[in-house]
């Protein structure tokens, strides 16, 4: 039997911050696997060696998770320096200096960095596939007018007073990540220790607990609506997924840009990781597609 491709774990120096990022695979279309919230590369640990086998691979960890090195966000303030407008730059980047090719992105939940990505530069994607991407249903945009400035105010106490550690550190523990974990995967049994180990190790370096903080305050920049691209968009949605009802998601359907909603039936937040099989075989259908149709042009 043939043994899967070997994944290498590297650092990549970007804006003097060190971003730590995996590949695999020597040879077929570029894909750049992009995490969600307080998760990082790891999270796809099921996809990289399987989508490795016809792909060149990449996964990376955004600035301020994972591995990668989490500067303080108060040098932005009052605003946030946490946007997505800075982890879009730093996708961008990357497949500029290490990718060196167009690419297509795969991005879970707040991986919508990637749309914001082929806004900024169309040429550089190929194509979007989105895994249950989130909807910013506490957006400003999305909150009641006369709850907005209690929204603010919690935000506020969150990321500039005590309160906000404590609640990182009630937070941060194997008992109340596998909690959460169970709350957005569908089958239970999914949630393993590795996997709290995955979420919750790197929550645990200096400097995680303000980068938590001040995305969970960061209720502006843009909505997925308004930054849905002219390049192919395959959307994938984990049908019981509590965080991002897919009857919200299916709204995604009527926008020009998106060829396919797919409901992805007994899984939650994160199919790639809970269903990672029928996953693999949607994103390598996609990408196939359009790799394809681009070589023919």
């Amino acid at each position: 039997m043939k043994s899967p491709p070997a994944v290498e774990t590297s650092f990549w120096q970007w804006r003097d911050y060190n971003i730590r990022y995996q590949r695999a695979g020597a040879a077929g279309p570029a894909l750049v696997l992009i995490h969600g919230f307080g998760a990082n590369c790891d999270h796809w640990r099921k996809n990289i060696p399987v989508l490795a086998e016809r792909h060149r691979v990449y996964a990376i960890d955004l600035l301020g998770y994972g591995y990668s090195d989490k500067p303080s966000p108060r040098q932005a303030q009052p605003g946030n320096f946490y946007t997505f407008e800075l982890w879009a730059s730093q996708v961008l980047d990357f497949c500029s200096d290490v990718v060196q090719d167009k690419v297509f992105l795969v991005c879970n939940s707040v991986g919508i960095v990637g749309l914001e990505a082929a806004l900024t530069r169309p040429p550089s994607i190929k194509g979007l596939q989105l895994i249950n991407i989130s909807l910013r249903l506490l957006h400003i945009k999305k909150q009641a007018r006369l709850a907005r400035p209690f929204i603010k105010a919690f935000q506020d106490l969150l990321r500039q007073t005590a309160v906000g550690k404590v609640f990182f550190k009630s937070v941060a523990t194997p008992e109340t990540v596998k909690k959460i974990l169970c709350e957005c995967y569908h089958d239970d049994s999914a949630v393993t220790d590795e996997l709290v180990e995955i979420i919750l190790r790197p929550g645990l370096e200096s400097g995680a607990a303000d980068v938590f903080l001040d995305f969970i305050g960061y209720s502006g920049g843009p909505l997925p609506e308004e930054m849905l691209p002219r390049c192919p968009v395959s959307i994938l949605w984990g049908e019981k997924d509590p965080w991002e009802p897919v009857l919200l998601g299916q709204a995604y359907r009527n926008y020009e840009a998106v060829e396919e909603f797919i409901v992805l039936p007994n899984a939650g937040h994160c199919p790639q990781d809970e269903t990672p099989e029928l996953v693999n075989e949607l994103v390598e259908k996609f990408v196939s597609r359009h790799d394809h149709s681009s070589q023919a042009a």
